[in-house]
């Protein structure tokens, strides 16, 4: 009996670990590395949207330090992902990652203009595909419900980045109907989104209560997102999404704490 106790109790072991499949050494919970993973998601598009900021000399000494500081939070939370996550697939796309960010970080540094914006353009879209693979194999690994809370959370803080990244770009030139257009998807995905936190049952009421203030502040600030065209208001834009974006950070890491309980 002891040694058929034995077995089963490494068998168990043996299954969690298959089930942790992409992680490593179990440092970070999966939360952790879905919130970590999601945050790279946010930055490729807070990287692009603080390069066309500076470039259009918008409040340059915060959009500047925006860009620099955002770079280096990226370089951190790579080595963060690739020292706890043991999948090859996993680990290859974050060498690709590695890759596409050490393209992007020479435009970053040389001033704006119509080329060096479409590049960053072009890189923070590869970016984001990659990291939200990433974001998706990591979840993969769990059946726990408030992992994919973490996720979709995560993902708003992405989605405000991405909605001045568009915004300003058209304001740089880039005036086409397919900017106008992610500029409206995004938008819509992160409306959505909101609805699927709000009525998710499982939250404290401080998370209630940073989503009622992310809803009153989205119904206000939102109508100058969607008159792109008109143009103006840089600054709100700016500042109202990265408060947006701050408080979906503060909910991730709510969320987060909350799956440890």
């Amino acid at each position: 009996m002891k040694l058929l106790m034995k077995y089963l109790a490494v068998s168990i072991i043996f299954l969690s670990i298959l089930t942790q499949g992409v992680l490593a050494a179990n440092k970070y919970t999966t939360a952790e590395l879905i919130n970590i993973a999601g945050m790279q998601r946010m930055l490729s598009q807070k990287i692009a949207k603080s390069y066309f900021f500076y470039g259009k000399g918008v409040r340059p000494e915060k959009t500047r330090k925006q860009l620099m500081d955002s770079i280096a939070l990226f370089d951190k939370n790579y080595h963060i992902l690739l020292n706890n996550i043991s999948d090859d697939n996993v680990k290859d796309m974050l060498v690709f990652v590695e890759m596409n960010k050490d393209e992007l970080l020479p435009i970053a540094k040389k001033p704006f203009s119509k080329d060096n914006g479409l590049l960053m353009l072009d890189y923070s879209e590869t970016l984001l595909e990659a990291s939200n693979d990433i974001v998706k194999r990591i979840e993969n690994t769990t059946n726990k419900k408030i992992d994919k809370i973490v996720n979709l959370s995560g993902r708003q803080r992405m989605l405000t980045q991405r909605i001045a990244k568009f915004y300003i770009a058209y304001q740089s030139g880039f005036k086409d109907v397919n900017t106008i257009n992610q500029l409206k998807q995004s938008m819509q995905e992160f409306e959505q989104a909101h609805v699927v936190l709000a009525n998710n049952k499982r939250k404290s009421k401080q998370i209630t209560d940073e989503l009622n203030k992310v809803a009153k502040l989205w119904n206000i600030v939102s109508k100058f997102y969607k008159d792109v065209q008109r143009g103006g208001l840089p600054v709100i834009v700016l500042s109202s999404t990265d408060k947006i974006m701050a408080a979906m950070n503060r909910i991730t890491q709510m969320y987060v704490e909350l799956g440890k309980k």
